[in-house]
């Protein structure tokens, strides 16, 4: 409600105030303007990707995977630390950001509780690791979407430019969280604190039983058990659970083969739906059934999302868009590295304090002016990297830069787990953001300098 408000008001005063558009073909006084503004394949994308996963949640396919993970190497916690934290930040380089936190914040606890040792260090990996993943394909967040439709990229740009700094930076990162942070809590048992449904039996006390509540796993109680399985039961049959597998590899493979991004979206979607179906009350039947998923998904993301590009678009013909970018290019002196350093801290700053999604949509017409216009050529290549670096790192430097961030502290709220705060959260995420940054700088020295 208040982006709209916002735009109402931006739209009178460019249209009223502004005697004359910077563009002529930008006139803000039709209404062709606004609709032209509205980039629709990212809209269509990103409500296809919504309901892919809203499936996937359904299903209990990531809950499998998860109460897998633990039968497979049952007490072995640092294993299950590294597995299940490379196992969301993969899951993040090709789901939403926010989807894989939803998703796996609550398997975590689930799996920390059976092994008995906080969830901090889990949730700190996978949090921070999250924003890392965005870096590695256009897929893994709605602002790589963007930038990879506005700037015509390959999926092939992403990973001949960008997978050796998710790799260093991956690996770093978690060996950094394996020794800072997990092996502190390996000390120590931890007893679960989290809502007690009702009065506990007389027989057990309080840190025997737990009954965790999430939106997508109905309430399991937790005892002192030597038997895996009666304590993880089984979350969806194998036929279920290998068919929905097998169309996630297929879905890859055709984001990979299909150079658009809404086609092979809505294909997999197709292919989602019909493996799925849903069990009709009438007559007790299961039938494909796209409008019982489409009806779960909250569109309050994509309506934000249409409200930037108008914005954008206002910005684009007042003239805003153009004056940061003369900026920029003269700070930069026409140096390709001091522009793409320019770029990358500035875009990360902003991302801190404010979700990089409208950071993003501000930032692509500038670096589009500037790929068009600076005479970089074949140098072009930091720039972008820089770009997509800056907006997906910066959001570790503060918690409300990031909605990963703010749902991991929402679920160690949820779930009592003290030891994982603002603070916490803030003072771990800073310093790795931190590093991640100048790591960036020094990948960027190497891209411009060595390559």
């Amino acid at each position: 409600m208040f982006a709209f408000i916002f735009i109402i008001i931006a739209g009178v005063a460019t249209a009223f105030l502004l005697k004359t558009p910077v563009d002529p073909s930008l006139n803000p006084n039709t209404i062709e303007f606004y609709i032209e503004a509205i980039d629709w394949e990212v809209i269509s994308f990103l409500i296809a990707m919504f309901t892919i996963v809203e499936i996937l949640k359904e299903k209990k396919i990531f809950h499998e995977v998860s109460r897998r993970i633990v039968v497979t190497f049952k007490n072995r916690i640092r294993l299950i630390f590294y597995f299940i934290c490379l196992l969301s930040t993969i899951s993040a380089s090709i789901l939403e950001d926010i989807s894989v936190a939803i998703i796996f914040g609550p398997i975590i606890v689930l799996i920390c509780v059976y092994i008995k040792i906080n969830p901090t260090p889990f949730l700190l990996g996978m949090t921070i690791c999250i924003n890392l993943a965005s870096t590695l394909t256009p897929f893994g967040s709605a602002e790589n979407v963007l930038i990879f439709n506005q700037l015509d990229l390959t999926f092939g740009f992403f990973l001949k430019n960008l997978s050796v700094y998710f790799i260093v930076a991956t690996i770093l990162t978690l060996v950094l969280l394996d020794v800072f942070v997990l092996r502190k809590y390996l000390k120590k048992e931890w007893i679960p604190q989290g809502e007690i449904h009702g009065e506990n039996p007389p027989d057990l006390e309080q840190s025997e039983i737990l009954e965790i509540r999430t939106r997508d796993i109905k309430p399991v109680f937790f005892k002192n058990s030597s038997n895996l399985e009666k304590t993880m039961k089984k979350q969806v049959d194998n036929k279920t659970f290998y068919l929905n597998l097998g169309a996630i590899v297929v879905f890859i493979v055709l984001l990979v083969v299909i150079p658009t991004i809404w086609l092979p979206t809505f294909i997999s979607l197709v292919m989602f739906v019909i493996i799925n179906p849903v069990k009709i009350k009438e007559d007790g039947k299961s039938r494909p059934n796209l409008s019982h998923f489409i009806r779960k998904l909250d569109f309050k993301l994509v309506f934000f999302f249409i409200c930037l590009f108008v914005l954008v678009h206002l910005m684009e013909a007042n003239g805003t868009i153009l004056f940061l970018e003369s900026w920029l290019e003269t700070m930069a002196h026409s140096n390709v590295f001091v522009l793409s350093i320019l770029i990358l801290i500035l875009t990360s700053v902003l991302s801190a304090f404010m979700d990089n999604a409208p950071v993003t949509i501000i930032f692509l017409p500038i670096i589009r002016i500037l790929l068009d216009n600076g005479g970089f050529g074949a140098e072009s290549a930091p720039i972008i990297i820089a770009f997509i670096l800056g907006i997906n790192l910066g959001g570790n430097f503060l918690p409300q830069g990031s909605i990963p961030d703010l749902m991991t502290l929402e679920i160690a709220q949820k779930y009592r787990i003290d030891d994982l705060n603002y603070k916490k959260l803030f003072k771990v995420g800073g310093l790795f953001a931190l590093l991640h940054i100048v790591l960036g700088i020094g990948y960027l020295a190497f891209f411009v300098y060595v390559l």
